[in-house]
């Protein structure tokens, strides 16, 4: 082999090494200081894509239960109004009864009308109740997101407290004016009570369903936010291996790059 001054190969062989091994070296920290296996675009493009994807889905179901969470606790104060306006008609049912009484006279008569008609003002004050501004009662359904990607939804239906069909109207229509009139029948009281039965148990199939919901957003949530991990977040014990085998090289490479240099020396000897 030649002996040379102006090419050093091994000394240009040893650097370039070196800097293989420097920016291996460089990777290997920041990926253990981060967390990330993903610390540039150019370490995995591709992942980076899919990863972008996934961490959305999975905030957007994050988002999407805590608006179950929101639709529940509507649901829930909805079913206290319609439970205090149960007991108030099981009152007025009370009344109607205790009204028949052939030994009331006419005082007593209106002592219990009293009481009716303030019964009836808090039932219409009981239909006219709000959720953060949004009425609890009407005809109007609501719809309910249950899907991170807005595909799926629950409509919470609307309950018309008001109606004399399906709800306590026919008791607070202004002709009934008391019990003895001909629309406080003991008939139209426990259809009254039927109506707000039915709507509880409307309301209870709805927070059933909206809870199984909420459990599959938990679910698909945890599984978006694993998938997203084996993909962008570092194995801390495999990187940290070769945080050593990279230390090791650079420390070799700087020794070997040193000795590389040194050996152009060998040519002095030679002109003494």
């Amino acid at each position: 082999m030649a002996v040379v001054i102006n090419t050093n190969y091994a000394a240009t062989a040893a650097a370039n090494n070196l800097a293989a091994s420097n920016t291996n070296l460089q990777r290997s920290l920041n990926r253990l200081s981060s967390g990330s296996k993903i610390v540039s675009p150019s370490d995995d493009a591709g992942g980076l894509a899919v990863s972008m994807k996934l961490s959305a889905a999975a905030r957007r179901s994050g988002a999407a239960n805590t608006n179950i969470g929101n639709n529940v606790s509507y649901l829930q104060t909805q079913d206290g109004a319609l439970k205090v306006a149960a007991k108030v008609l099981d009152r007025i049912s009370e009344l109607k009864t205790l009204y028949a009484d052939a030994t009331k006279n006419s005082t007593d008569l209106a002592n219990y009308d009293q009481e009716f008609t303030q019964l009836q003002a808090e039932l219409t004050s009981i239909a006219a109740e709000k959720f953060n501004g949004v009425a609890l009662f009407g005809t109007s359904a609501l719809t309910a997101q249950v899907s991170e990607d807005g595909t799926q939804t629950v409509s919470l239906s609307g309950k018309n407290l008001t109606s004399t069909s399906a709800g306590v109207g026919a008791l607070t229509a202004s002709t009934v004016t008391s019990l003895g009139s001909s629309g406080a029948t003991l008939d139209n009281i426990n259809t009254a009570i039927q109506n707000v039965a039915t709507m509880r148990a409307q309301n209870g199939a709805e927070q059933s369903r909206m809870g199984f919901a909420a459990e599959l957003l938990t679910v698909n949530k945890s599984n978006l936010e694993a998938a997203n991990s084996r993909i962008a977040d570092v194995d801390v014990a495999d990187e940290s291996t070769q945080l050593a085998r990279w230390n090791i090289l650079v420390q070799s490479g700087t020794a070997m790059l040193a000795q590389a240099n040194g050996s152009a020396q060998s040519v002095m000897r030679l002109l003494q």
